[in-house]
């Protein structure tokens, strides 16, 4: 029997409005690691579009993971990343990091920081693939349940 194909995906900007920010909501509560946004966090109005970016990972019309960071000066933040619990495993989470930090490499970003529980093992290890490392520790910062954060950073060449 041959191994099957992951199911192809593509990566697309997200568009401000109800539609993607109820889309980007459902998949961050289905996402233990990520932090819950509500809908209308993710409304136009509750985040200036001309410092941050927002991907969307999709199969065939039905999104599947999602990311969001932000720009101030030459430093940005990853601020939430997640994919849905069928698409894991996939790529989906990776190329959604690749192509935000293209973006912020497109935009003169040198720094770039993110937090991630230190129970998940999963995406540290990404991150760390992707070339990220820790420069810190904050206790107590997440909730539900009450977990340290670690602080991750990464610069980015003139190549990103």
């Amino acid at each position: 029997m041959p191994d099957s194909e992951p199911p192809s995906f593509t990566i697309r900007s997200y568009r401000p409005g109800a539609e993607d920010a109820a889309l980007a909501s459902a998949i961050l509560r289905e996402s233990e690691g990520a932090s819950a946004w509500s809908e209308s966090a993710l409304q136009p109005g509750n985040f200036d579009p001309a410092c941050t970016s927002a991907f969307f990972s999709e199969v065939p019309e039905r999104p599947t993971g999602f990311i969001i960071g932000r720009q101030i000066a030459d430093e940005a933040e990853v601020l939430n990343l997640a994919v849905s619990a069928s698409s894991r495993r996939q790529g989906q989470a990776k190329a959604l990091v690749e192509r935000l930090l293209l973006n912020f490499h497109e935009h003169s970003v040198r720094t770039v920081f993110l937090e991630v529980r230190e129970s998940n093992s999963a995406a540290i290890a990404l991150y760390e693939t992707l070339g990220f490392l820790p420069v810190g520790r904050r206790p107590a910062y997440y909730r539900d349940p009450v977990e340290a954060a670690l602080v991750y950073s990464k610069l980015l060449d003139s190549t990103g």
